[in-house]
């Protein structure tokens, strides 16, 4: 057994991200102690790898929950189609630094953009999730028919939601306001994401103010700090 943290230094995940996918019942650990620490086994490990490599390849959260819960769900199969679309992925890097150094070395403009087409990888990709099994949110995902346009408009407004808590971010996180915006922040990740249960969102707002990509991406939006006023506003909320 291995402790959340021991987990952590083996892997690469931040503690943080591990409380995450415990909350929102991605990966649970294997067992919690009577003082609450959470121990990882050596299946617990192995589904952790599963997901590592599904998040590689940029697959939402909850589309491995819903394929990972899917009693079609094979890992042993699952894993050939992930070797394949990391192979197709090198495929396209390759092509892509190809295509640089030829710029580079003639100094001309290449106007052949075909070393960034995606098609290719976006079609096997569609064609695994059909094998590993057509789950809840995949059936969710194909009725709302989200193509990346679409995607780009959900995460557009849910820094909207972001840049207008921001104008509160130097006041009281417990202001009608702000919590109204909480509350909506809520409907919203339910609405376009998964289902966010108030223990998921102390999750998020942990990640809000973690520093990282997340953190500096909605403080762009919203103005320096609005990342650590919405973790507060949300203990607020959930309280």
């Amino acid at each position: 057994m291995k402790t959340v943290k021991e987990v952590s230094r083996l892997t690469g995940v931040s503690v943080r991200t591990l409380h995450h996918y415990d909350a929102i019942g991605l990966l649970k650990p294997a067992r919690v102690t009577e003082a609450g620490y959470r121990l990882y086994d050596d299946a617990a490990l192995g589904r952790l790898q599963t997901i590592l490599l599904f998040r590689e390849l940029e697959f939402p959260l909850r589309e491995i929950k819903e394929m990972l819960a899917a009693e079609s769900f094979d890992p042993i199969a699952a894993l050939d189609d992930q070797i394949r679309l990391l192979e197709l992925r090198r495929e396209k890097l390759d092509r892509l630094i190809d295509h640089a150094k030829t710029i580079q070395k003639t100094g001309v403009m290449n106007m052949d953009f075909n070393a960034y087409d995606n098609k290719k990888l976006e079609a096997y990709a569609q064609e695994a999730k059909k094998r590993w099994g057509h789950t809840e949110a995949w059936r969710e995902n194909q009725a709302r028919d989200k193509n990346a346009e679409q995607e780009r408009s959900d995460a557009d407004g849910l820094m909207d939601i972001f840049r207008r808590l921001g104008q509160y971010r130097l006041g009281d996180p417990a202001a009608p306001e702000a919590q109204a915006l909480i509350a909506e922040l809520q409907r919203y990740i339910s609405g376009h994401y998964y289902n966010c249960t108030k223990q998921i969102l102390m999750g998020l707002g942990q990640m809000y103010a973690a520093g990282d990509e997340m953190n500096e991406n909605i403080d762009r939006a919203g103005g320096a700090g609005t990342g650590d006023f919405a973790r507060r506003a949300i203990e607020v909320y959930c309280k």
